[in-house]
Parts: C-alpha cells; structure tokens; sequence
C-alpha cells in the first residue's frame, strides 16, 4: 500500500483522475476512496476485461492513470495488457500494473509497455509469510525521482531485514511458482467437478484459485492444510471468503465481490493433500 500510495501520489495532483478495474484488491480501492478523493482525486471503476467499456471509460474521463490488475483480486480475470495499455497511452494516460498475483516469473508489464508495476513483496516474492513490504518500480527517470520523493516524505522506508527476507525470497521465487503452479492446477481440475462449486478460476500460472459455493464460510472453516486467513503467496496453502475478509472495504461499491466466493492461494504442499483437504470440506 506504501508503494502504491507512493506512485499515485507522485503522478497525481488535485483534479486528476484515475481509471480502476471494477475487479481490484480492497486495499487499493479503500486508498482511493476513503483517503485520495478526499483530496481531490476522481476515479472510474471499469471491466477491464471488456476492451469496448474500458476504452469508453478511458475516454470519457481523460485519466491521468490508468491503474491495472492482471490476474485481478480476488476474481482472478486476466486483462489483455498490450491492449489497455495502447489505449491509455493513446489517451496520454501512464499506465501502473499491480502484478502481486503474476509475479516477474510469470508476466513482466514493463516488457508489454507499462509505466510503472507494482507488487506487495509480503505475498509471492517473499514467498516464506514472514515480512510485509511493498514494490513500485519505473520506467522514467522523472517519475522515479517523483515516487522516491514521496517516499522520503512519507516515510515509507522497509527495515533492513524486510528487506533481506524478500531478498532471500526472490532466489527461489522459479521454484516456488513452479510448486505453487502445480499446486493450483490439481486444485482447479478437482474443484470444476465437485460437487456445488461453480466459477472455478485459475489463470494457468501461480497459485490462486477461486471458486463458487453457497457455503463458502462453512467450507472456510472446515479445511485443515489450507489455514483460513488473509494473506496469500506463501509456502503454506491459505483459504478465505473475500466478501467477510479482504475486501470488505468494497461492500456496497461497484467493487463489491460475491458473498459466496471463495478464494485460494494453493502452497507447495502434496497437491493431492490438498486436493484431500478440499473433499473432505466440501462433503
């Protein structure tokens, strides 16, 4: 939150507006609405899976960013990058991508064009569910010194052993997403065939899945490997209901997630325990 605080800050000014995927991690939906809009910071939530209704959104508002999440949290939809981006910056809009969820191991928003990319290093590049921190990094020199500027102000500095743990964290980060991946994909088959589970998501990399059930809490509290908590992108399997948990912020919103959602991060135990853990929850 430090680092996307940081960015939007830095970019932005009173009067400006931002574009969000209607999809979007709590967090960054409460920074916006609940603290920079006080400040004067308009902002469009928008499909951005839908090409047509994101180029009119981006159009209608004249953004100074246009803030993208690719796969998005908690619903997991994969955004056509190459394609919202080439719109934004038609529309002389920066580009940021969170990419938390991607990791650099599986997808790389500088290479397709971004401005800026973001990752909460708690998660996936950390890896161990020990530390907490956040990434920002540029393109631009100008915006570099801008976010950096921010930062000092603000005072978001790590400590130096945050630092090294993401630091060890990132020497098996192709290993672990690897595991992780392997993880999700036993999940994902055993879940699209189970019975009273419907929307089954998985990107085909990393380790979130998502899925559908009417008792999503009584399944999220039944499993026994997969712990019921927030966080997620750690070697150990996490489970939880969004709507309750990360993103009550967005209750009432345009953001708002279904009740009945429930949300994965797949570790890098025996997929077929897992798998296990999950049929005996649902029975």
């Amino acid at each position: 939150m430090a680092a996307t605080h940081a960015l939007l800050t830095a970019a932005c000014a009173a009067g400006d507006h931002v574009v969000l995927p209607s999809d979007l991690y709590g967090g960054t939906f409460r920074l916006v609405d609940k603290v920079l809009k006080r400040f004067g910071l308009g902002a469009t939530l928008v499909d951005q899976t839908d090409l047509d209704a994101a180029e009119r959104a981006i159009a209608e508002s004249g953004p100074r960013v246009v803030w993208i999440e690719s796969p998005t949290n908690p619903l997991l939809n994969v955004v056509d990058l190459d394609a919202v981006i080439a719109m934004a910056h038609a529309a002389g809009a920066l580009v940021a991508v969170d990419s938390t969820f991607a990791t650099p191991f599986n997808q790389r928003p500088l290479e397709l064009g971004a401005d800026a990319v973001v990752h909460s290093a708690t998660k996936y590049l950390g890896g161990h569910t020990d530390t907490v921190g956040g990434a920002v990094v540029v393109r631009d020199a100008t915006l570099h010194d801008a976010v950096r500027f921010v930062q000092n102000a603000v005072g978001a500095v790590p400590a130096p052993l945050d630092c090294f743990l993401v630091h060890r964290g990132l020497r098996t980060l192709h290993l672990r997403m690897a595991a992780h991946a392997a993880s999700a994909e036993a999940v994902s088959a055993f879940l699209r065939d189970a019975p009273g589970v419907s929307d089954v998501r998985w990107p085909g990399f990393s380790g979130m899945v998502s899925f559908r059930h009417p008792d999503a809490t009584g399944i999220a509290a039944r499993t026994r490997l997969f712990v019921l908590a927030e966080s997620l992108g750690g070697v150990e399997s996490l489970i939880e209901v969004p709507q309750a948990m990360t993103h009550q912020s967005v209750e009432g919103s345009a953001a708002a997630v279904p009740a009945d959602l429930v949300r994965l991060s797949c570790g890098v135990e025996d997929p077929a325990d897992l798998v296990e853990d999950l049929r005996a929850a649902l029975g």
